[in-house]
């Protein structure tokens, strides 16, 4: 497996790439990402799964197993001990997947009437790789099965997110810490100015948005009738206007 480290404020960030043999008669290609914050290991990490060879449901089933052996192993080091897991037991992950995908269907669509949707309102401070960037985010909210508006107002760039409350979190973990952008030299790398102006659930006034849209608006106050057609206003005027001073 490819083993990388990249030091962090809040912590470590470990990209690790493993290669899963014999599974489904082909070889599997995980790539997880741990962040461990510093007060690791008596917190439990933050991990994200990533696989072309899985579907998304898949990648989120093996991400909710690691956890669960992660709480097993709290308040020691565990990073080795679960990728030794996952390489013994990702067959069995995924067939048991399959097995109670219709039983996980009607939970999820329980867990979300309950839980409810929720929105997400980001503000970037720039994007120098726009074309890569914009894709990135369209992929990310497209696996996620997030819904929105990646906004442009002049110098103003904001994400509104809607969906369920575990997507939006694992959204705003991929977009802290995933190389996104590029720096002033042209290097790689993560998207350090992000402010997380709102997450809030859902009400009842506001409307839902069906798709995921990139959008450019050429003044203010076409941004602003873009939030009141979707049923909020309230949030634009608290949120938006401060970003002009």
């Amino acid at each position: 497996f490819i083993f990388l480290y990249f030091p962090e404020t809040h912590g470590i960030t470990f990209r690790i790439q493993i290669s899963v043999k014999e599974l489904l008669d082909t070889d599997v290609l995980l790539k997880l990402l741990f962040h461990l914050p510093v007060n690791y290991p008596s917190t439990l990490p933050d991990i994200s799964v990533n696989s072309d060879q899985l579907t998304r449901a898949q990648c989120m089933d093996v991400k909710d197993k690691l956890l669960e052996q992660a709480k097993k192993h709290l308040s020691e080091p565990m990073v080795h001990d679960l990728i030794l897991w996952i390489q013994q037991h990702l067959k069995y992950v995924i067939k048991q997947s399959a097995t109670v995908c219709k039983e996980k269907t009607t939970l999820s669509k329980r867990t979300s009437t309950e839980d409810g949707i929720w929105m997400l309102l980001l503000h970037l401070d720039h994007m120098r790789a726009k074309a890569k960037y914009v894709k990135t985010v369209e992929k990310w909210a497209s696996d996620l099965r997030l819904t929105g508006r990646l906004m442009f107002m002049g110098k103003i760039i904001l994400i509104l997110l809607q969906g369920d409350r575990s997507n939006i979190k694992e959204y705003l973990f991929l977009q802290k810490s995933s190389k996104v952008d590029v720096d002033s030299s042209g290097k790689k790398c993560k998207e350090k100015m992000i402010s997380v102006l709102c997450e809030t659930k859902v009400q009842s006034q506001h409307k839902r948005f069906q798709t995921f849209e990139v959008k450019e608006y050429s003044a203010l106050d076409e941004l602003q009738k873009e939030f009141e057609t979707a049923g909020l206003a309230t949030l634009f005027s608290e949120f938006v206007p401060p970003l002009l001073k």
